[in-house]
């Protein structure tokens, strides 16, 4: 008898997240753009050096963009001012640094700072994706032996097999901040979750 089965399953992996990446930046208010790409291009700069002062590796700071507008009066056309604006992307390896980092990086730049964005990461997702893959087969392979057992069947070779990507890494995550001063993260769970879909051949009898 010709045929197969076809199931799907679902598996997922868990691990403490072990870096955390900051979006920071500055803008800054001026005149006229030169001014005001100066004063950006300076603070964002004393930013890096904060960071690095703090044990940020070059590799882990990235500038990720920078640019100037015009400011316009309230009302109408009138060109009243520019402001620039540069931001970082800074990866940090240790989360209890994150609430010194922030403090420096206040007391470097003052209120042109912008913080967009404090997330938890693992610096290499493979192990955990590998883990979620593995579960999801099980799942796959121990829902199609209970269909093969109801159906009265038994499982042959594998016939094909995909990988359905869901969205990436979900991570559950924390985050309390107050002051800068006060500012720290809750590692909570980095959570993969990965579907597969296995088609089975039916194993065949001979009698």
């Amino acid at each position: 008898m010709d045929g197969h089965l076809e199931v799907s399953g679902t598996g997922r992996a868990s691990a403490v997240p072990d870096v955390v990446r900051l979006q920071v930046g500055v803008r800054v208010e001026a005149d006229d753009v030169s001014s005001a790409l100066a004063g950006a291009g300076s603070r964002a700069a004393g930013l890096a050096q904060a960071a690095r002062d703090h044990g940020v590796a070059a590799t882990d700071l990235r500038t990720t963009d920078t640019g100037v507008h015009p400011r316009h009066a309230l009302e109408g056309d009138t060109v009243v001012g520019y402001t620039a604006y540069q931001n970082l992307s800074v990866t940090v390896r240790d989360a209890d640094l994150v609430g010194t980092l922030v403090d420096a990086f206040a007391g470097v730049a003052g209120n042109a700072l912008t913080i967009d964005h404090i997330g938890l990461d693992v610096a290499d997702p493979q192990p955990l994706l590998a883990r979620a893959r593995e579960a999801a087969f099980a799942d796959a392979r121990a829902k199609a032996e209970q269909y093969a057992a109801l159906a009265g069947r038994e499982l042959g070779k594998v016939r094909e097999l995909w990988d359905v990507v869901p969205g990436g890494p979900q991570p559950r995550m924390a985050m309390m901040a107050s002051r800068a001063a006060d500012t720290s993260v809750e590692l909570g769970e980095h959570t993969v979750t990965t579907t597969v879909v296995v088609r089975w051949d039916w194993k065949q009898t001979h009698g």
